[in-house]
C-alpha cells in the first residue's frame, strides 16, 4: 500500500507558494510512487500554473496528484482521512478538525513544516528539529537550503540533462521561442524579467536602450508590468504586446506552465526573477541571474539576500563578486542600477561560467523531495 502524503498550501504571494508545492507534489508521485493530496485554498492562482485545473471542483486529479480545494469551513474529519505524512507548507495553520484526526490515529503521522528557503547559517542548526506538539503529534522543522545539513532544493530527476540538451540545440531553442511568438534578432541578448514593482527598472532599461548590443526583454505577466508601461509611455500592456525603444525590444508573455517557464529561463542569457520558485529554477538554468527577494517587515529580507550572496559569490574574483553583489543590492533597494549593470557586463564570461558551476554544485546534493522521503524513512 502506498504511503499517503498530504500537502497543505495557502496562497500568499500568488504563485510562489503554490509553485513550490505543486512541483513537490508531482515529484513525490512521479519519482517516489507516493499517494499525494495537495490541499490549496486558492484554485484561481493555481490555474495560472496548471491551466487544466477546474477552479470549481472540490476534488480532481492532475498529473497523478489528488488536488483538493481547501475550504474556509473545514468539515469534520474521520481519523482514517489523516495521512501518514502531513506537510504544512510555509507555516500554514492546519484545520483544527484535521489535527484532531491526526492525533486520533493509532500511529501518529509525521508532521512537518516545510519552511521558506534561506541561506542563513542558523537554518542548518534548526533543520530537522522538533517544533511544537499537538496532543501526541510532534511537528518538525524542514528547511530547504543550499548547504549540507539542509533539505536541499527542488530538482526533478534528469532536469539538468534536459537543460543541457536544450541549451546545446539552437533548433530546439528557436522552436520553443517561436511557440511563444518570440522572434529575437540574431544578435540580440535575451533577458527575462519576472519581478515585483521596482523604481530601479527605468535606469536599467535606459542603459540597455543606449547600448550598441540589442536586447530582447521578455516580460511574463506580473507586477512589474506597470513599471515597464511607464518606461515605454504606453497603457494597457497585455500578453502579445511588442514595443521597441532604441536598442530594447520589450515583449509581454502570457503566464506559462512551469515546464515552459523552465525553458524560457534556459533560453535566456540573463534572468531576473522573484520570490522562491522562480529563483530556484533560474539557478538550474545555469545562467547569470538577478533575484528580487520578497520584501519583509523591518527589511529582514535583506539579511537573507546577503546570506545568499555570501554563498553564491564564493569562487568569483573580487571585481566580479563586487559587481554582481552591487547589482543585486541596488535592485533590491529600488535604486538606479545603470552603473552596476555596466560594471557587471564587464565580467560576463566569468559570471556565466560561475552560474553553471554553482548549478552543478547544488545538483551534487540530494533534492528536496528525496530529502523529505529520506527524513520520513529515518523517522519510521
Amino acid at each position: 500500500m502506498k504511503t499517503r502524503w498530504d500537502i497543505f498550501c495557502t496562497v500568499v504571494d500568488n504563485f510562489g507558494d503554490i509553485g513550490v508545492t505543486w512541483r513537490l507534489a508531482r515529484q513525490l508521485v512521479a519519482e517516489h510512487s507516493l499517494a499525494v493530496r495537495l490541499w490549496v485554498d486558492d484554485l484561481r492562482a493555481f490555474e495560472r500554473l496548471c491551466p487544466g485545473i477546474d477552479i470549481h471542483a472540490t476534488q480532481q486529479w492532475q498529473e497523478g496528484v489528488d488536488v483538493r480545494h481547501w475550504p474556509a469551513d473545514w468539515l469534520p474529519t474521520d481519523v482514517a482521512d489523516a495521512s501518514d505524512v502531513v506537510i504544512a507548507a510555509f507555516a500554514c495553520q492546519l484545520p483544527s478538525a484535521y489535527m484532531d484526526a491526526m492525533a486520533a490515529r493509532d500511529k501518529a503521522p509525521l508532521w512537518m513544516n516545510l519552511d521558506y528557503l534561506s541561506a542563513e547559517d542558523w537554518v542548518i542548526g534548526c533543520h530537522g528539529l522538533p517544533s511544537v506538539k499537538y496532543k501526541n503529534v510532534q511537528k518538525y522543522f524542514f528547511f530547504p537550503g543550499f548547504q549540507v545539513g539542509t533539505g536541499g532544493l527542488l530538482r526533478e530527476s534528469g532536469l539538468l540533462e534536459q537543460r543541457r540538451h536544450f541549451q546545446q540545440s539552437p533548433e530546439a531553442q528557436r522552436e520553443f521561442l517561436l511557440s511563444l511568438g518570440i522572434h529575437p534578432a540574431q544578435d540580440a541578448q535575451l533577458i527575462s524579467l519576472f519581478a515585483y514593482e521596482n523604481p530601479g527598472l527605468a535606469s536599467w532599461l535606459d542603459v540597455m536602450a543606449a547600448d550598441a548590443l540589442p536586447t530582447h526583454l521578455l516580460v511574463p505577466e506580473g507586477r512589474i508590468l506597470g513599471d515597464v508601461q511607464r518606461w515605454l509611455g504606453v497603457d494597457g500592456l497585455a500578453p502579445g504586446a511588442v514595443h521597441r525603444r532604441e536598442s530594447v525590444t520589450v515583449q509581454v508573455l502570457p503566464f506559462v506552465r512551469q515546464d515552459q517557464y523552465d525553458r524560457l529561463l534556459w533560453s535566456c542569457d540573463f534572468n531576473a526573477v522573484r520570490g522562491e520558485d522562480s529563483f530556484v529554477r533560474a539557478q538550474w538554468a545555469g545562467r547569470p541571474l538577478l533575484w528580487h527577494i520578497y520584501r519583509q517587515d523591518e527589511d529582514i529580507h535583506l539579511d537573507k539576500l546577503e546570506a545568499f550572496l555570501t554563498l553564491y559569490t564564493q569562487g568569483l574574483s573580487a571585481p566580479a563578486r563586487e559587481a554582481i553583489s552591487g547589482l543585486w543590492r541596488a535592485w533590491n533597494g529600488g535604486h538606479a542600477v545603470a552603473d552596476q549593470w555596466q560594471v557587471t557586463r564587464k565580467h560576463w564570461p566569468e559570471l556565466q561560467k560561475h552560474a553553471d558551476a554553482w548549478c552543478l554544485e547544488q545538483a551534487s546534493r540530494a533534492d528536496l523531495a528525496a530529502a523529505l522521503v529520506q527524513f520520513y524513512l529515518n523517522w519510521i
